[in-house]
């Protein structure tokens, strides 16, 4: 995959596609700005060799209609105080004012265009507006590695109109991580897989039979696991509709002498709420009518064993319901566990990512995946549109 750093690009126009999603307050301040910070390199690359740097990103969820709260213009704001020069903000992304603008650029100047989102036509993969997108560029590059799993306009289009393309820096390391911990690791390489819904990482699990040696399973998704093997959850959150794929996971992992290691207990409580009534017990004993909301202790100890003796790291999903304090302890014990670990340690994921933060070990672990739905894409054994349209 050819990279920025494979073109020339002095004096061109190179439209970057990045990530700027960022949360913000109701008074439009940038509460956490980690997918600028990420994507900073590939800018400041682009400003030492002398490119006119066009930058396009979405913001939140609009729904092709033109939404104040969901304007660029606080990211602009932001980015020239980080680069300490002028980003011009565009009315819009497309048009005939935006192309007057990018026409009047010198060597060095940034522009950021408004929310790609405004336009249903984004989403849609319209034609027509990923070559309006593209006729402002010289040289396409996707640095948003985070929407890189989505066949948008701005992502799978405009490459297709682009003779000159490649990767961001920070889209290049996205891919050599994963790369270096499911395609070629040192190994064991253990796999932590939690949250909500087996649903929605049932490829997931299913593709890494054949890359792990073992595998944990946490959070909600743990109880479907448990209820599929007889142990009776109470009232926790389970997908019975998949009781039977979750069965036959287990089955094909003993098959191909995967050891998978569910929980042994967990912190139950009588109802999801802060002020819950809780205690500890063993997967035996969930009591009726509670809920299973974080792995528990012996579960701690038997997973920080596995952990141990890993050498690689994949972590998604949550083991339990983090964001209440009393349902963290689970979560937030492997977060330091890995921080600890000699392993390369990788997070993807919102959830999982947010965990590690909340744990004050975001320095220790070896890296934080920038996008969760791409990351899971890639554990799935899929390729991701947006790295297909660039090798084309």
């Amino acid at each position: 995959m050819k990279t920025i750093r494979d073109i020339d690009i002095t004096g061109k126009r190179v439209l970057i596609r990045v990530d700027f999603n960022v949360p913000m307050d109701e008074e439009g301040t940038i509460t956490d700005d980690l997918r600028i910070r990420t994507v900073m390199p590939t800018i400041d690359y682009a400003l030492e060799q002398g490119a006119k740097v066009i930058l396009c990103s979405h913001m939140g969820r609009p729904k092709g209609q033109r939404v104040e709260k969901f304007s660029l213009a606080p990211v602009s704001r932001y980015l020239a105080d980080i680069l300490d020069k002028e980003v011009q903000l565009a009315p819009d992304c497309v048009g005939s004012e935006v192309e007057a603008m990018v026409n009047k650029m010198e060597n060095g100047d940034v522009i950021l265009l408004e929310n790609l989102r405004f336009h249903v036509e984004e989403q849609a993969n319209d034609a027509d507006f990923a070559d309006q997108l593209a006729r402002l560029a010289d040289v396409y590059i996707n640095n948003a590695f985070a929407v890189s799993h989505r066949a948008h306009a701005s992502v799978v289009g405009v490459p297709s109109h682009c003779a000159e393309k490649g990767a961001g820096l920070l889209l290049q390391k996205e891919m050599d991580f994963f790369h270096r911990s499911v395609d070629d690791p040192f190994r064991p390489l253990v796999a932590i897989v939690g949250g909500a819904k087996v649903s929605s990482k049932l490829g997931a699990l299913e593709n890494m039979l054949d890359k792990v040696d073992c595998m944990l399973i946490g959070g909600a998704m743990a109880n479907t696991f448990l209820k599929s093997q007889g142990y009776g959850v109470g009232d926790s959150k389970v997908e019975d509709d998949l009781l039977d794929n979750a069965r036959k996971l287990l089955a094909d992992a003993a098959k191909k002498e995967v050891k998978v290691y569910l929980p042994v207990d967990v912190l139950a409580a009588d109802s999801f709420s802060p002020d819950a009534v809780c205690k500890q017990v063993t997967i035996q004993d969930i009591p009726d009518k509670w809920m299973a909301l974080d792995i528990g202790p012996a579960t701690v100890i038997c997973f920080n064993e596995v952990l141990a003796n890993a050498r690689t790291v994949i972590w998604n999903g949550p083991m339990g319901a983090f964001e209440m304090d009393a349902f963290s302890r689970g979560t937030m014990a492997l977060a330091h566990t890995l921080a600890a670990s000699h392993a390369l340690t990788i997070t993807g994921g919102g959830d999982s990512n947010a965990a590690v933060k909340l744990s004050g070990e975001a320095d220790n672990i070896s890296y934080m995946s920038t996008g969760g739905g791409a990351f899971l894409m890639l554990m799935e054994g899929k390729e991701l549109p947006g790295v297909v349209a660039l090798e084309k």
